[in-house]
């Protein structure tokens, strides 16, 4: 496909995007205002010399099983997955761990007596993965790819999470383990739909598992620049993109760039209808982020803890349902939900011999600039006594913090807007086309579009399918 291409944002989607139409036979400019790309998938050394911390996203069920990074073949240009022992686990107070293994049966064996329903809750995911993914990782309004399998889910997934945990499952395993996955929604699991994020994220995690990036997630920023270097394509750093007339004519430019600062962006066309609907924004919860560096590893009560890559510590699932709840009304809770990845405990790289690399954040009200550090090392010291005396070095950043260092991370939010209400179905605006900004030439394709956030490119992937798709039908 001849013709050019000017890409704004070299985040995950931004350049996933890029590297697509690079492989089209686009001429493709990426704008990156900070001095690497990657936005939120980029790993630095902020904990000394010869260690690896994630600045943004850390594990991946998304990510292994991306379409988009498939097609570009990012494990030929150094990407390599690595798994821990488990997916997930969920310490529980003066009890073992609830452990999500990546066999159903035996996860189904750890619950006892919610065995079976845990297996019906999550068949739709287990049985078919990839379908389920393809199914979820575009626009909801629309044919979805496998139709049988969305029914199923779907039958799941319109659920309230705290009202499908009650009424498929009869003990605290069970439902706790099912309402911390259910939380990556940020919402209050009393909200209809957060059912479908703790079903697609436990089928995953039986299935083709929640790994991380050997030697980081900037391992997948790199692939997907390389795909586009390689291409033809050119990827320019350090460069703030205010006003879009300032840039060479295209014939097609791509926003990885949230509702925010697209209204800030000059020089864009938006219609005015667009522009209100993007007026009309609501972002969600914010995060606060804590990176520590260990003398070992962490203690857990349940020592099976450590074999996680993904660590949901929020208690009971009664304390988890009340902390979300809490944040979300904009109150802080004294026991927040807090998401640990224990990266190192799969990728020894991440750290020098003898010690370990922990990530974690809390979620906190959008914007919040209550200091959250001592919380969540008391949640976390509250299920690995002596986890204080373990830490030898500590980074901690604010959601404004976030939002300085990445300013698509607005207030915190990591995943381009809360997904209450219609806006988890119309992202970013009530159209059939939710690349399409209605001026021509223009597309957005930011976790703001379908399918939201998360470490997949698919946005990008899916912005870039309408760019061609579009300039053909012009042609």
């Amino acid at each position: 496909m001849e013709g050019t291409a000017a890409v704004v944002g070299a985040g995950a989607n931004g350049l996933t995007a890029a590297a697509l139409l690079a492989v089209a036979g686009m001429r493709v400019t990426v704008y990156e205002q900070a001095d690497t790309p990657g936005g939120a998938a980029r790993s630095s050394a902020v904990l000394g010399e010869g260690t690896v911390t994630d600045l943004g996203a850390a594990a991946h069920p998304f990510g292994v099983n991306s379409p988009a990074f498939h097609a570009l073949g990012l494990e030929d240009r150094g990407l390599e997955w690595i798994h821990p022992r488990y997916p997930m686990a969920h310490p529980l107070p003066g009890l073992e761990s609830a452990i999500l293994h990546r066999d159903a049966e035996e996860t189904a064996r750890g619950l006892g007596a919610d065995g079976p329903a845990w297996l019906r809750v999550h068949a739709p995911v287990t049985r078919h993965p990839r379908e389920a993914l393809e199914n979820v990782l575009g626009p909801l309004v629309r044919v979805p790819p496998h139709p049988l399998t969305m029914v199923e889910f779907g039958l799941r997934a319109a659920w309230p999470a705290a009202l499908l945990a009650r009424a498929a499952f009869r003990g605290g395993h069970a439902r706790a383990l099912f309402a911390g996955s259910s939380a990556h929604s940020t919402l209050p699991l009393t909200q209809p739909f957060t059912a479908a994020f703790g079903t697609i994220f436990g089928g995953l995690g039986h299935t083709t598992g929640w790994p991380v990036a050997k030697g980081g997630t900037q391992r997948i920023t790199d692939a997907l620049a390389a795909v586009v270097l390689e291409n033809g394509g050119t990827i320019r750093t350090g460069t703030k993109v205010t006003d879009l007339r300032e840039l060479p004519a295209a014939d097609a430019v791509l926003l990885d760039l949230t509702p925010r600062q697209l209204l800030a962006l000059e020089g864009t066309g938006l219609p005015d209808r667009y522009r209100r609907h993007l007026q009309r924004w609501r972002y969600g919860c914010g995060v606060y982020k804590v990176d520590y560096l260990l003398d070992g590893p962490v203690p857990w009560s349940d020592p099976r803890t450590g074999g996680a890559g993904t660590v949901h510590v929020g208690g009971t699932f009664e304390e988890l349902l009340e902390a979300e709840r809490l944040v979300n009304r904009g109150r802080i809770p004294e026991r927040p939900f807090v998401m640990v990845s224990q990266q190192s405990a799969a990728d020894p790289s991440r750290a020098p011999a003898g010690r370990q690399v922990l990530w974690a954040y809390a979620h906190v009200p959008n914007g919040s600039r209550e200091p959250m550090g001592g919380r969540i090392d008391a949640q976390i010291e509250r299920f690995a006594p002596g986890f204080r005396d373990r830490i030898i070095g500590r980074v901690e950043t604010s959601p404004t913090e976030l939002e300085a260092w990445n300013p698509n991370l607005v207030g915190g939010d990591i995943g381009g807007g809360s997904l209450a209400g219609l806006q988890q179905v119309f992202r970013p605006a009530p159209t059939l086309k939710p690349y399409n900004t209605g001026a021509p030439g223009v597309y957005v394709c930011s976790s703001s579009t379908p399918p939201g956030g998360g470490v997949h490119g698919m946005a990008g992937h899916n912005a870039a399918r309408a760019v061609l798709r579009d300039l053909r039908r012009a042609r």
